[in-house]
């Protein structure tokens, strides 16, 4: 990995379960390069990665909600 650290919020779309969200979370806390994924039930929309853009692109996490069946986009900090 490189030192390089970059934040992203993810916005899902969908009203999801806590249950759901943990595995998002856990999907996204797989990949190589992310260092952080988290999230609020206060605020069950938005989660929060911790990643290395040479290892990984943020599009990457796009795609795991929508593999498992969310809409979701991304939104800078």
């Amino acid at each position: 990995m490189s030192d390089q650290i970059a934040d992203i919020t993810m916005h899902i779309d969908e009203n999801t379960t806590h249950e759901a969200r943990e595995k998002l979370r856990d999907e996204l806390l797989g990949m190589k390069g992310v260092m952080a994924a988290s999230y609020h039930d206060e605020k069950p929309h938005l989660m929060v990665m911790a990643y290395d853009p040479e290892v990984v692109n943020s599009l990457a996490f796009v795609k795991t909600a929508q593999d498992q069946g969310l809409h979701a986009e991304l939104i800078g900090l």
